[in-house]
């Protein structure tokens, strides 16, 4: 049953209305430029490397210090803690390689139903699979912290930004950025499993992945979701030379400065029976692979 959640949906709502009624009311370039570079911080360190690839996939390994950085930058994106983004994705991941399943699992209600749903409710199961969540994660005294705390982490950001840019920035750097964000998240997954590019046929599932090519850059590479449903595990999302993956461009500069390891591609994923190529031009298409990065060297060598 899909039930309203008051605290999800306050908390979404609350920063719709500050959007809507104070952020165009207080616009400014710096404002402006503030919203920007924070989004574009964490949605790719954060949402993308650190909450996705990283803490839910596994797909690379990096220092310690720099999967907290990371995954804390994905909290600071605005939708959930560590825990529960964990728990949300397997959930919806087990529940659309069934045969059958709910349509607030493979986002199959009409686009404002959905919306609704998604960002106000939580689906609840009369019967839900258990998940077991690795005790590096669920026993770590940090991601417990901040997943108990998570909507608080805000003021981490929301502080300074208000002593330094006054209310323009802080509606900008926090409510205009959670809602494009937050909103942007669900639109994304809402038409990447209902329309788009298919590469990959996953036989059996109830749901397909679809790639949405507008949004491949923007969503710093997420929209790759045909993709991502083929290969859950890789660390690239954006496979071929024209799907952009800002979030692989960053990742591939850190593996190329050491940093980053054990980066996990298609190539080197369990052969899966269930999956099927459809496109007929693949054999034609560049596929992406890690390379020599010049800002890498640049850093390394200072040339």
């Amino acid at each position: 049953m899909v039930k309203w959640k008051p605290i999800k949906s306050i908390w979404f709502l609350t920063h719709v209305a500050a959007t809507v009624f104070v952020a165009p009311f207080v616009l400014s370039i710096s404002a402006f430029s503030v919203f920007v570079v924070l989004t574009v911080i964490t949605l790719c360190f954060g949402h993308s490397l650190g909450m996705h690839r990283l803490l839910i996939h596994r797909s690379y390994e990096c220092p310690k210090w720099m999967e907290y950085l990371f995954v804390y930058l994905g909290v600071l994106v605005g939708m959930s803690g560590p825990i529960g983004m964990i728990i949300q994705h397997d959930l919806r991941d087990w529940a659309q390689r069934q045969p059958q399943c709910h349509d607030y699992l493979l986002h199959g209600s009409k686009i404002l139903k959905d919306g609704w749903w998604q960002l106000n409710c939580d689906l609840e199961l009369n019967n839900p699979p258990e998940f077991i969540i690795e005790k590096e994660v669920s026993l770590n005294r940090f991601y417990l912290f901040v997943e108990k705390k998570w909507i608080f982490q805000q003021l981490i950001l929301a502080i300074p930004l208000f002593l330094i840019g006054g209310i323009s920035w802080l509606v900008w750097g926090i409510s205009v950025r959670i809602v494009i964000s937050v909103g942007g998240h669900w639109l994304i997954g809402y038409f990447a499993h209902n329309k788009g590019e298919r590469t990959w046929k996953v036989e059996g599932a109830a749901v397909q992945g679809h790639n949405v090519r507008i949004a491949g850059l923007l969503s710093m590479g997420e929209a790759w979701h045909n993709n991502h449903h083929a290969y859950p595990g890789s660390a690239m999302l954006g496979l071929y030379s024209d799907e952009p993956d800002l979030g692989w461009w960053v990742l591939n500069i850190l593996h190329n400065l050491g940093i980053v390891k054990n980066i996990k591609l298609p190539k080197e994923l369990p052969f899966r029976s269930e999956l099927v190529a459809e496109a007929e031009n693949l054999d034609s298409r560049v596929e992406r692979v890690p390379e020599d990065c010049k800002i890498a060297k640049f850093i390394r060598n200072g040339t």
